[in-house]
This record gives C-alpha cells, sequence and structure tokens, in this order.
C-alpha cells in the first residue's frame, strides 16, 4: 500500500517539478527589462519570482530525489515473481497439466434413433 501510495506522491511531485522548470524565466531574462522591455513587472514583485521559483525548485527537487531512493531501496527488497518463461529447456506440453474431461462430451453421437419423430 505505502508503495502505490508513494508512486503517486511521486508522480505528481514530477509533474510540479517539471511545470516550475518550464515556467522559470532564464539567467538572461532580466536583460531585456533594462533596456524596457517590462519583463520586470511580475505578479511576486520587482525583483522577479526568484526567490519563490527557486526555494520551490529546490524543494520538490530534494523530494523528489528521497522519493527515489526510497522507492528504489523498497523495489531492491521486494522478491522478484516466478518468471514462467525462465526455463526454456522443458517444454510447455510437461508443464501444463491434463484436464479431466468427462466421457459424455467426448463420445460422438451414435444416431438419430433418440430423436422423436
Amino acid at each position: 500500500m505505502l508503495y502505490e501510495v508513494l508512486i503517486v506522491v511521486y508522480l505528481l511531485v514530477a509533474l510540479v517539478l517539471i511545470g516550475i522548470v518550464l515556467i522559470q524565466q532564464g539567467k538572461g531574462a532580466d536583460m531585456g527589462a533594462s533596456f524596457g522591455s517590462g519583463g520586470s513587472n511580475t505578479v511576486f514583485g520587482s525583483s522577479g519570482s526568484g526567490n519563490f521559483m527557486t526555494r520551490t525548485t529546490a524543494i520538490l527537487a530534494t523530494l523528489f530525489f528521497l522519493i527515489s531512493l526510497t522507492l528504489g531501496n523498497m523495489t531492491a527488497n521486494r522478491e522478484k515473481a516466478v518468471d514462467e518463461w525462465q526455463n526454456l529447456e522443458v517444454p510447455v506440453a510437461e508443464t501444463v497439466p491434463a484436464t479431466d474431461v468427462p466421457a459424455e462430451e467426448t463420445q460422438p453421437a451414435s444416431d438419430d434413433s433418440d430423436v422423436p419423430n
């Protein structure tokens, strides 16, 4: 149960981290603001969203790596499922048990004398 919850949280953190990184401006984006392009007027103030975005990215990246390590550790300690294709030397006919079929189903009908006219 914990494994599945961590997988979902891992996926959500990864998607939010991708979104936050794509929203951020590049280092050279502030250069245009000094020449009057108006890039410094943002929702987060004149200094831009640098502190908020940088802090959020760092927290999400830390969560991402911690969950990655935890999931890797949990996966390494799990028992592997038995693979049916591991032993390819044994023919399939030997590995599949024969099913018991009732005798009535295997015998063909003898004639139509039982059918009323």
